[in-house]
């Protein structure tokens, strides 16, 4: 990175500051408007220390992988535009790794998810001058994008719990600043935060259909590229939820209840074949593979415990067997959600993660004690919203949880679930105090 980095940054700035400041006048709700301004700075600001961070103090595959590469790639173009472009549009497991800037890196681009994110670097850097801080600007507010339209999802549904909603994903700190760079992360939020608006856009507003289509289908498919295990996990549910909602327009409760279990089993069924027919591209993700993955990880971790910072264990003996598996769910949960502990953060990339976790921590025992028990499941069976939030988050959770025991990849990857997560906790909350308001009035009424 280089003075030029800083002198351009500004301007470039300015230049995504005309763009969005252009769509906000199109917001005419005041807490839309505000929350648009707020979440377009933080992302300026977090592309920023996202730099400063893999520049200066931790390394890695943004530094060693994505941006070098693809910056070797735009110089390639650049010098033979004529016979080298088409390298933008080779898949990745054809790219001649002859040409590969570092030999280290030879591999890497068997997995076209890696090669999507060294592309779009090379794409960015023709207008960017192939500038490391302003190509992470671009990754940055590329990130945004998705994730207004993930705000913007929730915010159409619950208006009143507009500050809840920012605290869970415009002011998420662990989701901005992993989606503030050359990452795949940045592309994963984006793509999901488009989907589930498309989404909404198609079968619940009915507009545009069209558009919307289009975009579900085109933010689905770099899902499946970069990230296929996410789709499998987020799919099954939003589609319960569809179906949960429009079974309430159903009168007959012989109905609801037979519909609901055909939609379910064809759900899970389906589940399963996707599954099964895209081993190679959930890689530790697929199911037969889990059982597998989970054992390495242990091993991993046991011969690797003294030398490695970032390694951490479940705490749950694993023998190989199904049951220990699902002794071992709990603990997967656990780590997704409130690892790394204080105690844990031994960098200063897992010290933020572990004060966010802290916080969530508190957040659900409060609201999980306050509820109590009943009032807290309940809250999530007889609310279609919080049901495809809390179940996508927990199926999402378990399987990053149960396969990543290292604290320095588990705040990175987990950052798909987080604003579901909080938001279900924050719906519970809602519901029992709704609840409680009525049993109130009613009693005064009295």
């Amino acid at each position: 990175m280089s003075f030029t980095d800083f002198i351009l940054f500004p301007l470039y700035v300015f230049i995504f500051h005309l763009f969005f400041s252009a769509r906000r006048k199109n917001i005419n709700d005041p807490f839309l408007k505000k929350y648009h301004k707020h979440g377009f700075w933080i992302r300026v600001f977090s592309s920023i220390a996202f730099t400063i961070f893999f520049v200066y103090l931790t390394p890695g595959d943004s530094t060693s992988l994505y941006y070098p590469e693809g910056y070797h790639l735009y110089q390639l173009i650049l010098k033979n535009p004529l016979n080298n472009i088409h390298l933008l549009f080779t898949p990745g497991i054809n790219y001649d790794e002859n040409l590969l800037l570092d030999p280290d890196n030879i591999g890497a681009f068997k997995l076209e998810s890696n090669f999507l994110v060294t592309r779009l670097v090379a794409v960015f850097s023709f207008f960017t001058f192939g500038k490391y801080l302003l190509i992470n600007l671009c990754f940055s507010m590329l990130a945004y994008s998705g994730i207004w339209r993930l705000y913007k999802f929730f915010y159409e549904h619950y208006p009143h719990l507009h500050k809840k909603l920012a605290l869970a994903i415009i002011y998420l700190p662990t989701l901005i600043f992993w989606s503030s760079g050359v990452l795949k992360d940045p592309i994963c939020i984006c793509m999901l935060g488009w989907l589930t608006y498309a989404l909404y856009c198609i079968f619940e507003k009915r507009e545009s259909l069209i558009k919307n289509i289009i975009i579900a289908i085109g933010s689905a498919y770099i899902l499946y590229v970069v990230k296929m295990y996410i789709i499998i996990c987020y799919l099954p549910f939003y589609v319960l939820y569809l179906v949960l909602t429009n079974l309430k327009l159903l009168k007959n409760n012989i109905s609801k209840f037979t519909v609901g279990f055909i939609v379910l089993f064809c759900v899970i069924f389906g589940l399963f074949l996707i599954a099964d027919n895209y081993k190679e591209q959930l890689g530790s993700f697929a199911i037969d593979k889990i059982i597998e993955s989970v054992k390495t990880q242990q091993t991993n971790f046991i011969n690797m415990a003294d030398g490695a910072e970032s390694s951490f264990s479940l705490g749950v003996e694993y023998n190989g067997s199904l049951s220990s598996l699902l002794k071992m769910t709990p603990a997967a949960i656990a780590a997704t959600f409130f690892r790394p502990f204080l105690w844990e953060s031994k960098k200063i990339s897992t010290l933020m993660s572990s004060l966010e976790s802290l916080a969530l921590m508190l957040l659900t025992l409060y609201v999980f004690v306050r509820a109590g028990p009943i009032k807290f499941f309940r809250a999530i069976f007889t609310n279609t919203m919080v049901f495809f939030c809390f179940f996508y988050s927990i199926v999402f959770a378990i399987f990053v949880g149960a396969t990543t025991l290292n604290f320095g990849t588990l705040v990175r990857y987990k950052i798909p679930c987080m604003p579901f997560y909080i938001i279900a906790i924050f719906l519970i909350l809602e519901a029992v105090q709704k609840k409680k308001n009525e049993t109130e009035s009613r009693a005064m009424s009295k």
